[in-house]
Order: structure tokens, then C-alpha cells, then sequence
């Protein structure tokens, strides 16, 4: 799962992009608005935390912006300014969580979790496609009830093609997503195709179904048809 961490206080956007690491979140950080809006309009992230007061904007306006071209990724406020007007306001104009500051990392994980749940996986603490089982909240996966242990990478990929199953994905979006603003100084996509066949491997060595398939010059699809 990929997020956008907007906020101009250094310290707690290192800390909060530090925390969802370690929780096998890809996170990149944007200090400014205009570095906001120009990532928004870039990339795909799963899940936006956004500051109300940025040094040359309003957090309020990269969400106008970011429900006009997607509507899919979730918007989590977290803000010192705690007056009702900025929280319905928020909440009005397409935000799905507000936290005032200061808050508990953990209580912000839970609400990134529970967002990404409703935005991706209609709400579901389990994830169901046919025979494979997924829970989120212990990160792991079952096929035909049998547990198969995936890299941190491709447990993303999967979840990444699972919330995207029956549409073509490109290799360009599958490494953005996978890895971020990291992805930029790679000149090669041949670690796509190595986590793509060990997940697809893991898969079947479970069941007879190729659920990833290969769509010849343009990407690959998760297929459940």
C-alpha cells in the first residue's frame, strides 16, 4: 500500500513516514503544496494523510483537487486547527477521516488501515477471491486454506492486483507503486517480472488456477473471469 504523507513539520513527517515502513507501507512525503499537487496529479497513492496549513497553500485545495481525478484514494486530515467548521468542511468535500493533532501513530495507522479497507476492499477484515484468502491485519494469505509465506513485495503485489483485478496494469504503475520516488533512478523493470513469477509460483503451487496473466504488450491483469 502506497501513501502520500503531506505536512510541512519535518520532524513528524519523518516520524510518520518512519512508523508506516515499518509497517510495509511505501510512503513519500510532501512538504509544500506545490510538491503536493504536482505528486497527486503524477501518481496513484492508496491513501492521503493531509495537513491543513501548508506554507503556500491549504490542504482543503489539494483535496479539491485530488477527488477530480480520483476517487478511489482515501484522505485522512490530520491537523492542529480542531474547529468543527475545518472538519465538516473537510469531511464535506471528500476527506474520510479527520485527527486532530497531537495524535497517536497507532491511532493513525488504524484509521490509514480502516480507510484503505473501505476505499480498496468494500470494508472486508478478509479479503475472498475464489479459493484465496487474505487478512490484512496479520498480513497474511491463504490458498485452498493452506498458508503460503510471500516477501513483504509480494504481498503488495498481490493486494496491489487484487484491488485492480480484471484491468490491465502496466509495469511502469506496478514499480511506481511498489516502490515510490525509488523507482526513479531504476533504468530497468526486470525485478518486476522475478517478484511477479515467484507470486505467481506461490499461487499455484496451491491451486491450478493462473490467476496473473501475462497481456502481451501491455502489462499484466489479475484475472478472475
Amino acid at each position: 500500500m502506497k501513501l502520500l504523507i503531506i505536512e510541512d513539520e519535518k520532524v513528524l513527517s519523518e516520524s510518520i513516514s518512519a512508523f508506516f515502513e515499518k509497517e510495509g507501507f511505501v510512503c513519500e512525503t510532501a512538504m509544500t503544496f506545490d510538491a503536493a499537487e504536482e505528486k497527486i496529479h503524477l501518481y496513484h497513492y492508496d491513501c492521503l494523510i493531509v495537513d491543513l496549513t501548508l506554507p503556500d497553500g491549504n490542504g482543503l485545495d489539494i483535496i479539491k483537487a485530488l477527488k477530480k481525478i480520483s476517487s478511489q484514494t482515501g484522505i485522512i486530515i490530520v491537523s492542529a486547527r480542531s474547529a468543527l467548521d475545518d472538519k465538516i468542511i473537510g469531511l464535506e468535500i471528500g476527506a474520510d477521516d479527520y485527527l486532530t493533532k497531537p495524535f497517536h501513530l497507532a491511532e493513525l495507522n488504524a484509521r490509514v488501515k480502516s480507510v484503505i479497507r473501505r476505499k480498496s476492499f468494500e470494508g472486508k477484515n478478509e479479503i475472498v477471491i475464489n479459493e484465496i484468502k487474505i487478512l490484512p491485519d496479520s498480513a497474511e494469505v491463504f490458498v485452498n486454506n493452506q498458508l503460503i509465506v510471500l516477501t513483504r513485495k509480494e504481498y503488495e503485489l498481490l493486494l496491489f492486483f487484487i484491488a485492480n483485478k480484471n484491468r490491465v496494469l502496466n509495469r511502469e504503475s506496478i514499480a511506481e507503486h511498489l516502490w515510490g520516488d525509488d523507482m526513479d533512478a531504476s533504468d530497468s523493470f526486470n525485478f518486476i517480472y522475478t517478484h511477479i513469477k515467484n507470486l505467481r509460483k506461490k499461487i499455484m503451487e496451491k491451486t491450478d488456477t493462473d490467476y496473473i496473466l501475462n497481456v502481451y504488450g501491455m502489462g499484466y491483469k489479475f484475472s478472475t473471469l
